[in-house]
């Protein structure tokens, strides 16, 4: 758990694995509770190279009463977590994450990322790969910036026919990013305040629900026959 951090942290190297067990009450209690990383209030946090297996939640980014996180996460990543990475709250300034992998296989409703209703602050992810079998990628809610580029998404809608990115408010960009199954790609709800969708991959046609009444952009995109 980091918090109240007033300068600049750091944290390298940090490897948690279940190798000790993956079948005792311990293990599921890991599974179904467990957090690996929690950011509350951090000024420029500098994270690289972690990992966390076998979570409920992988990195989790909360408000607290010293405030909230923004900060540089380089080569992350979280395997086999419920959610391997939920943003409550994040700083304007940003959650900046690059060449990360996540996934998301088991429990209730398995999503890789989740952002909350009171997020106010911005998310990115560059050069990142998210996989399953989960039922999402992305469900992205609040009222901040939320941003996927050069990323690549795979093996999604493991329980229905579900989009793999699904905004309900705030602001979306998806840009040069690769969606490797023929299944409900970006679905934006009416809260959308503004999303810009451009120069992506898509495996079948482009599958795009677009409910939201503000500006939304959307071209240069590719579709397989």
């Amino acid at each position: 758990l980091v918090d109240a951090i007033y300068d600049i942290g750091r944290i390298e190297n940090v490897h948690f694995n279940p190798w000790w067990t993956m079948d005792t009450p311990a293990y599921k209690w890991q599974f179904a509770h467990g957090e690996a990383f929690v950011f509350g209030h951090a000024d420029w946090e500098f994270v690289f190279n972690t990992f966390c297996f076998g979570y409920h939640v992988g990195y989790k980014f909360i408000e607290t009463a010293a405030g909230r996180c923004n900060g540089n996460f380089l080569g992350i990543a979280a395997d086999d977590c419920n959610r391997a990475v939920l943003v409550e709250n994040c700083a304007p300034y940003g959650l900046l994450i690059t060449n990360g992998e996540f996934t998301a296989f088991r429990g209730e409703d398995p999503t890789t990322v989740e952002v909350g209703s009171n997020n106010k602050g911005v998310l990115r992810f560059s050069n990142s790969s998210f996989w399953g079998p989960c039922n999402q990628i992305a469900k992205i809610g609040g009222h901040g910036v939320v941003a996927f580029t050069d990323c690549t998404f795979d093996e999604w809608t493991h329980s229905d026919d579900r989009a793999a990115i699904q905004a309900t408010s705030g602001s979306l960009l998806v840009r040069g990013c690769d969606f490797r199954q023929n299944s409900p790609h970006i679905s934006l709800g009416p809260g959308v305040e503004r999303a810009v969708i451009s120069a992506n991959l898509f495996t079948g046609p482009a599958k795009i629900d677009n409910t939201s009444k503000m500006d939304v952009q959307i071209g240069l995109n590719v579709a397989s026959s």
